[in-house]
């Protein structure tokens, strides 16, 4: 089985995290590439580092299934280009916050969601609304933390986490949370255990893992996004980057 991940940016430096993050969490057996853009924003921030991302995301869908590949990650919160590449192929194409934003649902009563920046609650509202979920919504709660700066304080990233998860579940009711960000990858457990240390028994998880074992369960299954609701666009003349 191959999945392929997509890091939806122009930064590559993410791409070896991004490949130990996602080979951490498959099968052992599965195979894991890792593609960035070479034409798109450096993050996913805004709804326009969004739309300027998907050409670029596209693109990598059709190569994935062209070369091959099984499945489909798009390694980004947003799940930009996630309905359109999924008419534009037949494997599954899975999203992070999708995948995750489901689960939670399945798992505990109400979820919220640790963005990073409080100009991510309006977006990832929309979002959850989207995915059928509102009702399943306790909060998004904002650590203020830009995405290309997560990593320059680890230990401050993880302190902002926890006390915005300790809001959402003390303050909104929350009973699972999911860190807003794939670029948070690994840092669920920490969480969860700071929560627990204060009398909280919640689920914390992990987007980039949901996504890997929702990728590989498709596969194996052998199911992929039903062409009903995914047909494939019509036949036109298209002008783009590629």
């Amino acid at each position: 089985m191959h999945i392929r991940i997509i890091n939806p940016v122009i930064t590559t430096s993410w791409a070896e995290d991004s490949q130990r993050t996602y080979a951490n969490a498959a099968n052992p057996g599965t195979q894991v590439s890792v593609v960035s853009l070479d034409w798109g924003t450096a993050s996913i921030e805004s709804y326009r580092d969004d739309a300027l991302a998907t050409p670029g995301i596209l693109h990598r869908i059709v190569q994935a299934e062209t070369e091959g590949v099984d499945a489909v990650i798009i390694d980004c919160m947003a799940d930009p280009g996630l309905h359109a590449g999924r008419e534009l192929v037949r494997i599954p194409v899975v999203g992070p916050a999708q995948s995750s934003m489901h689960l939670a649902a399945i798992l505990g009563h109400r979820f919220s969601v640790l963005s990073t920046s409080d100009r991510d609650v309006p977006w990832v509202e929309d979002q959850v609304n989207r995915y059928g979920l509102s009702q399943q919504l306790a909060s998004v709660r904002a650590i203020n933390i830009p995405v290309l700066s997560l990593a320059d304080d680890p230990e401050a990233t993880i302190q902002a986490l926890i006390v915005a998860a300790e809001q959402a579940v003390r303050e909104d009711g929350a009973h699972v949370l999911i860190p807003g960000c794939t670029g948070l990858a690994g840092l669920a457990s920490r969480i969860q255990e700071a929560l627990a240390t204060q009398g909280y028994d919640v689920v914390v998880l992990d987007p980039p893992s949901v996504a890997m074992k929702l990728a590989e369960s498709l596969v194996f299954l052998g199911y992929a996004h039903s062409k009903r609701t995914y047909p494939a666009p019509p036949v036109k003349e298209i002008r783009w980057p590629f």
